[in-house]
């Protein structure tokens, strides 16, 4: 019978590419690696890698082998979900990784209900960007990924990856209060078309905050800004959304701020509507084996119930 341990580490290897890459992973060293996959070479009785360079290369056979294990990893992993429902309570541990601006808003609450409803369950929390975090939740390193989907932006698919909305967060164009005008930050009228466009052709004369280059959120800013016919000043680059209401509300910058950010709060800067009105799409994922795992329905629960709380602010112009 086929080693399930070994399995597991042809199938990290086929996700990561590099013996080097499995052993950061899981923790082990190079050649323990490559020693285990040589055992798995003997118990099939076929080769499963080769030489190419300075890499390994999968064979046709191994490429079989993987399938069957992830098969295997699956299955065993719905096993463990079941024999926890079977118990009265939910325990253990759940890893979750999430993007900033929902650590910020959805998170904080999601674990005082957590902690309230389930005080036996400890919870994990990383900040991960959202395409890092759904590859690291497909191979196993996190239980559960909060993630966002900016509009007309799609991510790489992970079939094994199921997915569930958690919120709408509309993206607003914020400029600091000074320039907002009269009545700013009391107006709850829905804006035209017309005043949305000229409040981002208006901003277009003034340095720009953004989230660093290849990002899901830089990428469709810039898209945004040349659709309005500019180019946008970027001065300051940063992921960190609470350097971004810092420079804004100082005077030195405009950006672009999901709702989410302010959990709640009244924002301490002016947020104009922008054209169209677009919303990103706040959702969690998880792979389709663990999706029954109590630890998972009730974080997920949780979320939900904290994201519906944190996804407007106060006061929008």
């Amino acid at each position: 019978m086929l080693d399930v341990r070994r399995l597991r580490l042809l199938v990290e290897l086929s996700r990561r590419g590099t013996l080097a890459a499995v052993a950061e992973a899981l923790s082990y060293s190079p050649s323990s690696v490559s020693q285990q996959l040589n055992l798995l070479e003997r118990e099939v009785g076929v080769p499963l890698l080769v030489q190419v360079g300075r890499r390994v290369q999968l064979t046709p056979q191994a490429l079989v082998l993987v399938e069957h294990g992830q098969a295997v990893l699956d299955r065993l992993e719905e096993a463990e979900a079941d024999v926890a429902r079977s118990l009265t309570s939910v325990g253990g541990t759940v890893r979750i990784a999430v993007f900033q601006s929902a650590a910020h808003a959805v998170v904080p609450q999601a674990l005082t209900l957590l902690r309230t409803e389930h005080p036996s369950l400890r919870v994990e929390i990383t900040e991960r960007e959202p395409e890092l975090a759904l590859f690291d939740v497909a191979a196993r390193d996190f239980d559960l990924v909060v993630a966002e989907q900016y509009p007309g932006y799609t991510r790489p698919l992970h079939p094994e990856l199921d997915r569930v909305p958690l919120a709408r967060d509309a993206i607003r164009l914020a400029v600091p209060l000074a320039a907002a005008g009269p009545g700013r930050g009391s107006a709850k009228r829905r804006p035209d078309a017309t005043s949305a466009e000229s409040a981002l052709a208006a901003a277009s004369a003034r340095p720009w905050v953004l989230e660093p280059e290849g990002t899901a959120s830089r990428e469709w800013a810039e898209q945004l800004c040349r659709q309005a016919g500019f180019e946008p000043d970027v001065r300051f680059e940063t992921a960190d959304l609470m350097a971004h209401i810092r420079l804004i509300r100082s005077g030195n910058a405009v950006g672009l701020l999901p709702d989410l950010v302010w959990a709640g709060e009244a924002p301490s800067v002016q947020l104009l509507p922008l054209p169209g009105e677009p919303e990103r799409e706040v959702f969690s994922s998880t792979r389709q084996a663990a999706a029954r795992r109590p630890a998972v329905v009730a974080a997920r629960d949780a979320l939900a119930r904290s994201a519906a709380r944190s996804s407007r602010p106060d006061a929008v112009a």
